[in-house]
């Protein structure tokens, strides 16, 4: 097998502009990364304090965090993504709604770090409701 890779292809101008594909890859990157660090301080915050919440001896506390957990953990991630992108804005005030719908800033960041930090606050309140 003789394939020789074209890793000039990465330095080439895209057709639409004047940018690069490396230079898509590496906004990329930078996008993932700070979607990655967001999610995970809401995920460390809400999943410590709903962890230890777990372990309270208020019977009402434990289950309502009990809950919570068992919701974030049982749906799939990506019905999770789905739901906060395209269901979640219709259970708002309508004015409220149609800023979220249209004009919301970034509204794909916002809307992925939130399900983000929500799945994974449940896998640490477990971790957490575990160790104590």
């Amino acid at each position: 097998m003789n394939y020789h890779w074209n890793w000039g292809i990465f330095l080439e101008t895209i057709k639409a502009g004047d940018e690069t594909y490396l230079s898509w890859l590496i906004t990329g990157l930078g996008w993932t990364v700070a979607v990655s660090l967001c999610s995970w301080i809401i995920a460390l915050v809400l999943g410590s304090l709903v962890g230890t919440a777990r372990t309270m001896p208020h019977r009402w506390v434990a289950r309502i965090c009990n809950g919570y957990v068992e919701l974030f953990r049982n749906i799939p991630l990506l019905v999770q993504m789905f739901l906060w992108f395209f269901v979640a804005p219709e259970f708002l005030p309508r004015g409220l709604s149609l800023w979220v719908k249209q004009e919301m800033p970034a509204k794909e960041f916002v809307t992925a770090t939130i399900c983000l930090g929500l799945f994974t606050s449940a896998r640490i309140a477990e971790q957490v409701r575990a160790g104590i």
